[in-house]
């Protein structure tokens, strides 16, 4: 079974920098979506930034711009890089990969009911 594990979370000040890292074992479905997704409290869970294995790529208008989703090359990890961090990007962070996804349909369609799912980090961002 795929397994996802999430790290890099923490607590920056707005205007800052972190770098979210998913370690992904188990991968053996191609094609597939994998992405990063939030949800803060009170909220429901969204799509912040996805990309398939046809190497697509799409972003949340929320964080187009600061964000950047990028995986290695052996695809057994997936990163986002997030810049200019605001307060409204606080929320628990996961990172999901589900089979015979687009980026589209990932960020915009997957929801925890499917796919694979770990377990969060935690981004905090004062003001």
């Amino acid at each position: 079974q795929v397994r996802l594990e999430e790290s890099g979370g923490g607590s920056v000040q707005a205007g800052g920098s972190l770098r979210l890292s998913c370690a992904i074992s188990r991968l053996t479905f191609s094609p597939y979506g994998m992405g990063w997704f939030r949800q803060a409290p009170g909220k429901e869970r969204e799509g912040v930034a996805a990309l398939d294995s046809n190497g697509d790529i799409a972003y949340a208008d929320s964080v187009r711009g600061r964000f950047t989703i990028s995986r290695d090359n052996a695809e057994n990890s997936l990163y986002l890089q997030m810049n200019n961090l605001k307060p409204e990007d606080t929320a628990m962070y996961y990172c999901a990969v589900e089979r015979g996804m687009t980026a589209f349909q990932t960020l915009h369609i997957l929801t925890s009911d499917f796919g694979y799912w770990g377990q969060g980090t935690q981004v905090y961002v004062s003001s």
